[in-house]
């Protein structure tokens, strides 16, 4: 006994050591020779010389750290620099932080934009780079340069280097760390006093007092009070205020003599602000051509905030001079104390007159329009369901006992995913359990299957494809086109007329024809309020043409049109109105446009601003889908309540049939503090409000059989187990319950 004993303590005291030396290698910084203390060694150069320095332009640059310093001369290319391979210290699925100083030398530079990039060569022999950080250097100082990265597979060869000034530019290092990224501590939830939600902060918002309390002009305008604006609230902010609100006065500022586009009413807000709390903003605004001239074409009005010198967007809305007055609503929430905050109305060009009535800017009470949103979606997502028991006596249904176990809600909730996440078994785990579609990151657009003309790869969008059929997956298809001329890759942008024609018409035969049937939804043309490369080129008639050569090559596609800022109010390009305007501009021209996708990427959501933009979009008779969701907030539990505002707000909608998220992952996400699962798979506080949500949308019933030999429940659409337990035997049958205004009626064979 004794013996065991010794044995068990010697091994758990090896286990311990074995943990400590394990913690220890990962902290170790990967790089070799990181300071250059050791010369240049384990250092090449990468389409480059390489030079180590104690100073350079006589003395005038030393390092700032250590002693010595390296330079990428003689450079030719923009990714020449210093390089080093790190393959065999690298880990898989190990989240890696990365810290260098570097600055810039040449003649008359300034500065540039200095980045450091991973190669990585697979087994297979396929290459993918991965940026990492990127930073603006100058030739005056040094600069940190810091980012983070993960790999998910094991790799044949990674290379880590320095690249981005143009040629001729040299780029000096003084160190590279790479260490593992200890965890970031989780966020606790914010702690709110007395929120006074609906109150709004605003000073004599009904101008009782004239403009002498609270309100002064910025700049060199007139503020004056009028009357003759509207009394109602503007519909959003009814939408948060519910039925306590007051009607507002009729009076308005009036603001003239504008010689900038920013004059106009102002007030400071800062001791009014409270930090995590999301604010509505809201208000009615009009504009006029000064002295009685004629105003052409329409202003944008912008409620702005100045926050610590940092302009924040409240709110934006374009402004025609029609003796209309237009709704102007917005959001913002501020997480940081700042030392100075004002708000101000702005953005009609010079000589531009500018009414503003009855600003609203007031905290939202979330919990109560979630309290709304579930007795709405109760009644768009579920159904009433008889099961008939048959195949006995109904006497001896007697005392029979019946459970119904939803597994699978039918509402579509997917995810955009990379080619290289399937090479991370947790995360395809964790999308596979919590997901039903899929959207590809970037391995569909055009400049990744033909990055150069007739250099063609589809291989990663097939084995994305195949991933997703093996694991009954549906998969949108993003996207055929992408109409913002910065994201269309150099060799189209090249092209004249007829050889952009022939490439558009290649490309949908080509894209459409491979894949026919096997995505469900396209879109077409991506961003159209936001860009028009193809339209200036090839005409106004070649989006419906896209449109229409899409549908022949596969009918069986739902071709959408795919926007930003749509939903949140702060792009009068994308405003709803605009969106319907486009789309019905479509139809007119024949294109079978069969669906609109609001992309959603959005800050401090406000469920009524949401879904009036849904009530305006949704008379189109189209189904509408949030084609690309993430919020980001640095708080964890602030991040979870934005992604509950809209999830919900989209659930709840009888147009909305459809929630892509815009990846989960973190270093996998276009933004930053917008990940629902940290780099190394921990849940974080969003991810867990997701997991509820899916939960909460399953239905489960418990009961005994009736007289009849009936059985009957509501519950959500999707697929459920049926457990039937009699006196004499136990039945499980699979069933599913699909979308119907009428009862669903069930006969189960006993």
């Amino acid at each position: 006994m004794d013996s065991l004993q010794h044995d068990h303590a010697n091994t758990s005291e090896e286990c311990k050591t074995m943990r400590l030396r394990d913690d220890a290698s990962e902290n170790e910084n990967i790089i070799l020779n990181p300071n250059f203390d050791d010369g240049v060694n384990n250092w090449s150069g990468r389409g480059c010389k390489i030079v180590l320095h104690d100073s350079l332009d006589g003395g005038k640059i030393l390092p700032k750290l250590g002693k010595h310093f390296a330079s990428a001369s003689e450079r030719t290319q923009t990714w020449n620099g210093i390089q080093q391979e790190i393959t065999t210290r690298v880990k898989r699925k190990l989240a890696y932080q990365v810290s260098s100083l570097v600055r810039v030398y040449g003649r008359n530079i300034g500065s540039a934009n200095v980045r450091i990039t991973l190669y990585i060569q697979m087994p297979d022999l396929r290459e993918q780079y991965i940026g990492i950080a990127s930073v603006q250097a100058t030739d005056k100082d040094w600069v940190e340069l810091q980012g983070k990265f993960l790999l998910n597979s094991s790799p044949l060869k990674v290379i880590v280097y320095f690249e981005g000034p143009p040629a001729g530019i040299d780029i000096l290092v003084n160190y590279l760390v790479i260490k593992h990224a200890q965890r970031t501590p989780p966020s606790p939830p914010p702690s709110i006093e007395n929120p006074e939600y609906g109150v709004n902060i605003i000073e004599n918002s009904e101008l009782s007092d004239g403009t002498t309390n609270g309100w002064f002009p910025l700049g060199n305008c007139t503020l004056t009070v009028q009357t003759g604006s509207p009394h109602i609230i503007p519909p959003m902010a009814r939408g948060s205020l519910g039925p306590h609100h007051v009607p507002l006065s009729g009076r308005y500022i009036l603001v003239t003599n504008r010689s900038q586009t920013w004059m106009g009413p102002a007030q400071m807000i800062t001791e009014k602000l409270k930090l995590f709390l999301t604010y509505q903003v809201s208000a009615w605004v009009r504009v006029r051509a000064a002295s009685g001239g004629v105003l052409g074409l329409p202003q944008n009005v912008n409620v702005a905030l100045s926050v610590d010198g940092l302009w924040v967007n409240g709110g934006q809305v374009e402004a025609s001079d029609d003796e209309r007055w237009h709704e102007i609503g917005g959001s913002f929430r501020l997480e940081k104390e700042p030392k100075s905050v004002m708000v101000y109305i702005q953005g009609p060009v010079p000589g531009v007159d500018l009414m503003v009535a009855g600003l609203q800017i007031f905290p939202v009470d979330r919990c109560e329009r979630f309290r709304y949103l579930q007795m709405q979606a109760d009644q768009i997502h579920k159904r009433d369901v008889i099961l008939k028991l048959s195949g006995f006596d109904p006497s001896s249904f007697l005392g029979a006992v019946v459970i119904v176990k939803q597994t699978e809600n039918s509402f579509p909730l997917g995810s955009c995913i990379n080619r290289t996440n399937l090479d991370n078994e947790d995360f395809v785990d964790f999308y596979v359990k919590n997901f039903n579609w899929a959207v590809f990151g970037n391995e569909l657009k055009w400049y990744w299957t033909e990055p150069q003309q007739g250099n063609f790869n589809y291989r990663d969008a097939d084995e994305m494809l195949d991933f997703c059929r093996n694991h009954k997956k549906e998969v949108r298809g993003h996207c055929v086109f992408w109409e913002v001329e910065s994201l269309v890759q150099p060799w189209v942008r090249a092209l004249n007329r007829n050889d952009l024609s022939r490439a558009v018409q290649n490309r949908l035969t080509g894209l459409l024809s491979r894949y026919s049937g096997k995505f469900r939804h396209y879109d077409v043309n991506n961003e159209m309020l936001h860009g028009s490369f193809y339209q200036d080129r090839l005409g106004k008639g070649i989006r419906a043409y896209m449109f229409k050569t899409a549908h022949q090559l596969d009918p069986s596609a739902i071709l959408f049109v795919n926007d930003y800022h749509v939903e949140d109010g702060d792009d009068p390009r994308s405003s709803p109105e605009k969106y319907a305007d486009q789309i019905a501009g479509l139809q007119d021209q024949g294109a079978p446009v069969g669906g609109i996708g609001i992309q959603g990427h959005i800050d401090s959501p406000v469920g009524p601003i949401v879904c009036s933009a849904l009530d305006k979009l949704g008379v189109l008779g189209l189904p509408i889908w949030f084609t690309e969701l993430d919020v980001s907030s640095s708080n964890e539990y602030v991040r979870a309540d934005d992604l509950e505002v809209m999830l919900r707000e989209a659930f709840a909608h009888p147009s909305a049939e459809g929630i892509m998220l815009w990846g989960f992952w973190e270093l996998f996400m276009s933004r930053e503090n917008a990940h629902l699962v940290d780099a190394e798979g921990e849940i974080n506080e969003a991810g867990r409000r997701l997991l509820e949500l899916k939960q909460e949308w399953l239905s489960h019933a418990y009961g005994m059989v009736d007289m009849e030999g009936e059985f009957k429940f509501r519950g959500f659409h999707g697929t459920y187990e049926v457990e039937i337990v009699t006196p004499c035997k136990k039945v499980c049958k699979t069933i599913v319950v699909e979308k119907g205004d009428l009862p669903l009626v069930l006969s189960i064979d006993l």
